[in-house]
């Protein structure tokens, strides 16, 4: 019994576009793409955000209980030096106006007047260390105030450079990562082309129905049976015809 055999193809020129496109993707298969382009990267810090940290590294010398020194004023001690000199001549000024009074009063070295003398010396003495420690405290203070200052200077402009630092930073970051995503599209571009048109040649073949390529018939072989009858019944012909041709010629 004979078997036939139908192929159905696509139209032919869906059928040379799948040919194409399987042409095109082949040498891709074997292609490595180089990932190391656009691998993720972070941006370095900035040149500001350096100098924030440096900055913040240094203010430590504003910090301590020795910090107003460096904020003293270089002529306090100049302008203590002088006041003091000068209540010690006012001192001795007024002692030697004491000793004259008493020497007027007929009372001048009796131990009355040496007690006055005394008293008024270790008042001058007080008198004059609450004014010096006076110049001292306002001295200190001053530094206080301009060291506290220049502290709060120091931290309000490094922490404006850490913010700006951070902007730059963020903005190399963004432009890092346009790049990187740049350099993948252009490394996936030839498989997303042709992803698409596969895409699109799959839509097509889904409205054009397949086409009958060609037939082809084939009989099988005989089976060993079939061969031993065939044989049999070709001998019986044969031998029948010959009897035949005996009975006309006898």
């Amino acid at each position: 019994m004979a078997e036939t055999t139908t192929i159905s193809r696509p139209a032919p020129f869906i059928e040379a576009a799948g040919t194409t496109l399987t042409e095109k993707l082949l040498p891709l298969l074997g292609q490595p793409i180089d990932t190391s382009k656009f691998a993720p990267s972070v941006a370095a810090e900035t040149q500001l955000q350096t100098g924030a940290y440096q900055q913040a590294a240094g203010l430590g010398s504003l910090l301590g209980p020795n910090a107003y020194q460096q904020f003293m004023s270089p002529y306090q001690q100049e302008v203590i030096n002088a006041t003091q000199a000068d209540l010690e001549r006012q001192k001795q000024k007024s002692l030697q106006q004491l000793s004259a009074q008493q020497v007027g009063a007929d009372a001048f070295g009796s131990a009355r007047a040496g007690i006055q003398q005394a008293e008024y010396l270790a008042a001058q003495d007080v008198g004059a260390a609450q004014t010096l420690a006076n110049l001292r405290q306002q001295g200190f203070q001053s530094a206080q105030q301009q060291a506290l200052a220049q502290l709060q200077a120091a931290q309000g402009l490094g922490q404006y450079q850490q913010q700006l630092g951070l902007q730059q930073q963020a903005q190399q970051q963004a432009i890092l990562d346009a790049a990187a995503q740049a350099e993948r599209e252009a490394a996936y571009e030839p498989q997303q082309r042709l992803g698409f048109v596969g895409q699109q040649l799959t839509g097509i073949m889904g409205g054009y129905p397949a086409q009958a390529g060609y037939q082809t018939t084939a009989t099988p072989p005989p089976s060993p049976l079939q061969t031993a009858l065939g044989v049999a019944t070709a001998g019986a012909g044969i031998l029948g015809a010959l009897g035949g041709q005996q009975g006309i010629f006898g």
